[in-house]
């Protein structure tokens, strides 16, 4: 079944087993529930294309794949990317915090940019940029 929403992605599914196939122009990124459904999709994969198996994927699209196999965990981590993003509107120092707007905080002329250094530095970063980044 393809998902209705991406057509890059598909599931199968089987009882309580299930697999998920990734398509993304000539890479394809399979993951499942059941190590055998994946093994025998590969195999049926391999029979109607030439492909070759690159084994356990780390990185896919700018996404760090994260695993731990002692305790069955799988995570995703985005930081090279938003390390990218952050050099590329030169805000790669900078500091954490919860959101980027202090909760309650009313936006007006006051915090603005008042001195002229820092109207120079807000027009050398590229905001719109940013934010389509982000989005």
């Amino acid at each position: 079944m393809m998902i209705e929403q991406d057509h890059c992605v598909y599931v199968k599914w089987s009882k309580d087993n299930f697999l998920i196939l990734f398509l993304y122009a000539d890479d394809i990124l399979l993951a499942g529930n059941d190590k055998e459904m994946i093994v025998a999709m590969q195999g049926w994969l391999s029979s109607k294309f030439e492909m070759k198996d690159m084994s356990e994927v780390s990185y896919v699209l700018g996404v760090k794949i994260l695993r731990d196999h002692s305790k069955k965990l799988l995570g995703l981590s985005q930081e090279t990317y938003i390390k990218k993003i952050l050099e590329r509107v030169q805000i790669q120092v900078c500091k954490l915090v919860d959101t980027i707007v202090e909760k309650g905080i009313t936006l007006s002329i006051i915090i603005c940019p008042q001195t002229s250094d820092e109207k120079d530095k807000i027009a050398r970063v590229p905001y719109s940029n940013a934010i389509e980044s982000l989005m």
